[in-house]
């Protein structure tokens, strides 16, 4: 497979037009987000989203419920399997971003642990021929990813060209989807790449300073137009000419544009939200009302007594008496799921699960 840069002319009238809205999405994405009290608390519940979206394209599917009762206990003992993929999947995208902030640098050894985190094993790049691409319908062999031995040479070139603004004179988010092209194309483990190379899209983003935290996943986009991104992926593949160049590349800049747009919806509606609860507690429970409290609702949608009680340090019966006051009050809604008792932010698990996801869709 060709190593980048990609010989091609990025810089057509419908790729500019899309870029100067692309920018401009992200932007007002990230002033949004600087302006959240509590930028922990939105890394780690759209992180939890994009994880839940991005496992869905690999086919491990769970629900919400599922995923937020085994956050809020780890010892429930009929946690599913694929909600334990996507809590995975969770680490993998926090682990990235650990060692990415601290570095300011993408590394092999990086993106390896980004991988080993998804698929909790380490048996790094691959050692032998990938398993070729068929195409579903003609049985025909569609892609056959590079041999091992071709690997460490694609790797550094894909890092070369993430890391080194100087060796390739495109715009950043130009940058982006060629770089998960090529990622995708390289296919260097034997099971992960897709959510690796996903996570790899944030980082970049990152790198490029267009965002300040890792907020904006294009998985949920990808998943609700797969046939168009495998599609587009795949055509790049195949004729590599500048018109179908142009199309992946307008497609992924048109994930940009729509995701940002409804992150920042979701985020706006968060931040109203915290505000809402904030004043409500504090004007009716003044005696209780802390911002610990606040950031323990709206870490997760599920909380449990024991977290209550640790994050605050109060005892269990105060914890208990604090919530089921707020569940009284309408603020939350207390469950029973096997012995245990949950209490959910109702209104924020709607936030995150009403979103308008239709405006993803795209019209071919």
């Amino acid at each position: 497979m060709d190593k980048l840069p990609v010989s091609y002319d990025f810089e057509t009238t419908r790729i500019l037009k899309k870029l100067i809205a692309a920018h401009r999405e992200l932007a007002l994405l990230k002033g949004i987000c600087d302006s959240i009290p509590n930028q922990a608390m939105l890394v780690h519940t759209l992180a939890l989203q994009e994880a839940k979206d991005s496992s869905e394209i690999e086919n491990i599917i769970t629900t919400y419920a599922d995923i937020y009762t085994a956050i809020a206990n780890p010892e429930f003992p009929e946690i599913k399997p694929a909600a334990k993929e996507v809590l995975h999947y969770v680490d993998a995208i926090m682990k990235g971003y650990r060692i990415y902030s601290q570095k300011k640098i993408l590394s092999l050894g990086c993106i390896e642990e980004i991988q080993a985190a998804i698929e909790c094993n380490n048996a790094g790049m691959r050692k032998l021929p990938d398993t070729a691409l068929v195409n579903d319908q003609t049985k025909e062999i569609v892609y056959e990813p590079p041999m091992p031995n071709e690997l460490p040479e694609l790797m550094d070139n894909f890092l070369l060209y993430f890391n080194d603004d100087s060796a390739w004179a495109a715009d950043p988010l130009v940058k982006m989807a060629i770089l998960h092209y090529q990622f995708e194309s390289i296919h260097p483990f034997y099971d992960g790449n897709g959510r690796t190379g996903r996570i790899l899209n944030i980082l970049y983003l990152l790198h490029e300073g267009l965002l300040n935290y890792p907020v904006l996943y294009l998985s949920r986009y990808i998943n609700i137009n797969k046939g168009l991104y495998y599609g587009y992926l795949q055509a790049a593949r195949d004729f590599g000419d500048p018109e179908q160049w142009e199309e992946y590349v307008l497609f992924m800049l048109e994930g940009v544009i729509r995701t940002s747009r409804l992150t920042s919806e979701i985020v706006t509606s968060l931040r109203n939200m915290m505000a809402e609860y904030k004043h409500r507690i504090r004007d009716s429970h003044p005696s209780f009302y802390s911002q610990d409290l606040i950031n323990v609702l709206f870490s997760y949608p599920y909380t449990r007594i024991v977290i209550l009680k640790e994050r605050l340090g109060v005892s269990y019966l105060t914890a208990r008496k604090y919530l089921d006051i707020l569940a009284a009050d309408n603020l939350l809604e207390k469950v029973r799921i096997g012995r245990d008792s949950y209490y959910v932010n109702v209104s924020m698990m709607r936030i995150l699960t009403d979103s308008d996801t239709d405006s993803l869709k795209v019209e071919h």
